[in-house]
C-alpha cells in the first residue's frame, strides 16, 4: 500500500510532461500559461515538504497518510474534468500539497512499521524502486494514456492507485501513534516554506527565461536568506521544526545531500534522453516511454539487490559511491550519441547502467536518511530526503537547460554560413544534449567525491532500538 502511494506521488511529477501538449489543444491556454500545470505541482509540493512531514509527526502517520490520498484523489478528480486553464492549475497546485503530505507519510509508515532487519531491507528494497524509477514510470504511463486515451486519464488513473490503497491501508496498516507534546514550530515553517518557494520558483524562471532577470536572482537571493535564518532560528527554537540532530549526522546529512545532487543529475535522463529521442529520433510519445522501460527494470533490480543483499554487509557508503559513478558513466557514453544514432547502439546500454546506479543510490540514500532517529522524528527525516531531491530537481532542470541552450545556440554561431538549414539545427541540438550530458556526468563524479566521503564505513546500526526511546528524548537531547 505504501508503495502504492509513492508510485502515484512520483509518477505525478512526469505524467503530465507528455499530454500537456493535448491539454493545451483541448482547453485553448497559451504556451507561457502551459508551464504552469507542471511548476504548480512542484511549487507548492517542493515548499510545505518539511511542515507537512512535520504534520506527519504531530497528527499520526496513519491519519496523514489516508488524508494525503484522499485529497490527492479530489484534487486529481477536478484535474481530470478541468473546463479551462484555472481549473486545471488549481487542480495541481492541490495535488502538490497533498502530495507533500502524503509522501514523508509513506517513508515514515515503512520505517516504523518495518522494524525486523530483514523485513526492513525488503521493504525498502520496493520502496527504492518505485521511488527511483516512478519518474520514468510516469513518462510511459503519460504517453500511453494521452496516446490511446485521452490527456484526462494522466489525472483520473490516480483514482485506481488511491482506491486501492485506501482500502488496503484501512484493512492493514496498524494505528500509529502521535507525538502529543510536541507542538508547531511556526516561525520554522513560515521562514522555510517561503524560502523553498522562492527558490523553485527562481530556479524555475532561470530554466524558462535567464539568470539576468529579476524574477531569477531576485526570488534565489530571498530563498538563500530564508533558508538561512531558518537554519539560524532551527538551533534557538525551543521545539524545531527539524531538529539540527537529525541533519548533523554524517550518514543522514550524507544521504540528503546526495538526493540533493542526484534530483539535479537525473534530469539528463529523464528531460534531455525524451527531448532527444522525440524530436532527433522521431519518437512518439509511447515508443519514447516503452525505450525507458530496460532502465526502469534494471533501476528495480538494482534497489532491491542493494537493500536487500548489500545494505547489512558493506552499508550505505560503497552503495552511493558505486552509483553515483555508475550515473556518470552512463551519462558520459550518453554524449556519444548523433542525429542518426540507433537505439541499441547508442541509448540501450549507457540507459541500464545509469538505471542500475540510481537504484544502488536510492537502496542506501532511502534508508540512511532515515535510521536512528526517533520515531517521533521520521516524519521530518523522511521529508528531508524529498526536499533535497525536489530542490535539486528545479537546480538540475535550470542547470542543465541553460548549458543545454547556449551550446545550441554557440553550436550554430560558429557554423552557420547564411540561413541556419535544418540539417545544421539538428546537429546544434544534439550538441546541446551532448553538453547538458557532460554536465550531469560532472554532477555525478562530483557528487561521488563529495558524498562518499562524508558517509562512514560499515553497516547502518540496526534501528531496533529506536522504539524504546522515552517521548522525552528531544528535550534530553537538547538539554
Amino acid at each position: 500500500m505504501i508503495c502504492v502511494a509513492q508510485l502515484m506521488v512520483v509518477l505525478d511529477t512526469t505524467v503530465m510532461n507528455l499530454a500537456l501538449p493535448s491539454a493545451q489543444e483541448d482547453l485553448g491556454f497559451t504556451d507561457a500559461d502551459r508551464q504552469w500545470i507542471v511548476t504548480a505541482y512542484l511549487l507548492v509540493f517542493g515548499s510545505l515538504l518539511l511542515f507537512c512531514g512535520r504534520l506527519v509527526d504531530l497528527i499520526g502517520r496513519k491519519q496523514t497518510f489516508l488524508i494525503g490520498l484522499v485529497g490527492f484523489a479530489g484534487a486529481s478528480a477536478v484535474g481530470g474534468a478541468a473546463v479551462n486553464f484555472g481549473m486545471l492549475a488549481a487542480s495541481r497546485a492541490l495535488q502538490g500539497f497533498f502530495a507533500a503530505l502524503l509522501a514523508p507519510a509513506a517513508l515514515a509508515l515503512l520505517v516504523t512499521t518495518f522494524t525486523d532487519p530483514k523485513e526492513r531491507g525488503k521493504a525498502f528494497g520496493a520502496f527504492s524502486a518505485v521511488a527511483a524509477s516512478g519518474g520514468g514510470l510516469g513518462l510511459i504511463i503519460g504517453g500511453s494514456l494521452t496516446s490511446s486515451l485521452s490527456w484526462r486519464w494522466c489525472m483520473y488513473i490516480n483514482l485506481l492507485f488511491v482506491g486501492i490503497a485506501v482500502v488496503g491501508s484501512a484493512l492493514l496498516v496498524p494505528k500509529q501513534p502521535k507525538t502529543r507534546s510536541a507542538r508547531l514550530d511556526v516561525p520554522g515553517v513560515l521562514l522555510v516554506s517561503s524560502g523553498m518557494f522562492c527558490l523553485v520558483y527562481g530556479f524555475d524562471n532561470a530554466s524558462k527565461h535567464s539568470w539576468g532577470t529579476p524574477s531569477t536572482w531576485g526570488f534565489l537571493a530571498a530563498g538563500a536568506v530564508l533558508l538561512v535564518a531558518f537554519a539560524s532560528w532551527q538551533t534557538r527554537a525551543a521545539q524545531p521544526l527539524l531538529p539540527p540532530r537529525i541533519v548533523v549526522d554524517r550518514n543522514r546529512g550524507g544521504a540528503y545531500l546526495t538526493m540533493l545532487m542526484v534530483g539535479a543529475a537525473m534530469y539528463g535522463i529523464f528531460l534531455f534522453v525524451i527531448y532527444y529521442m522525440q524530436n532527433t529520433l522521431g519518437y512518439s510519445a509511447l515508443k519514447s516511454g516503452v525505450a525507458l522501460l530496460p532502465m526502469v527494470a534494471v533501476t528495480a533490480v538494482s534497489a532491491n539487490v542493494g537493500n536487500i543483499k548489500l545494505m547489512p554487509k558493506v552499508g550505505p557508503k560503497p552503495l552511493v559511491s558505486a552509483g553515483l559513478l555508475l550515473g556518470a558513466a552512463g551519462m558520459v557514453w550518453l554524449t556519444r550519441i548523433d542525429v542518426d544514432s540507433s537505439y541499441a547502439a547508442a541509448l540501450l546500454g549507457p540507459l541500464m547502467i545509469a538505471g542500475a546506479g540510481m537504484g544502488l543510490i536510492y537502496s542506501a540514500t532511502m534508508s540512511t536518511g532515515t535510521s536512528g532517529v526517533a520515531p517521533q522524528d521520521a516524519g521530518i527525516a523522511s521529508a528531508s530526503i524529498q526536499t533535497g531531491q525536489q530542490i535539486g530537481g528545479a537546480i538540475g532542470l535550470a542547470l542543465l537547460n541553460t548549458m543545454a541552450t547556449s551550446a545550441t545556440t554557440d553550436y550554430i554561431k560558429d557554423h552557420v554560413q547564411g540561413r541556419p538549414t535544418p540539417s545544421l539545427i539538428h546537429l546544434a541540438t544534439v550538441h546541446g544534449f551532448t553538453t547538458a550530458f557532460w554536465w550531469c556526468a560532472g554532477i555525478f563524479a562530483a557528487a561521488a567525491v563529495i558524498c562518499g566521503s562524508l558517509m562512514r564505513r560499515g553497516p547502518l546500526q540496526t534501528p531496533t532500538a529506536a522504539p524504546a526511546q522515552k517521548p522525552s528524548e528531544p528535550e534530553t537531547a537538547r538539554a
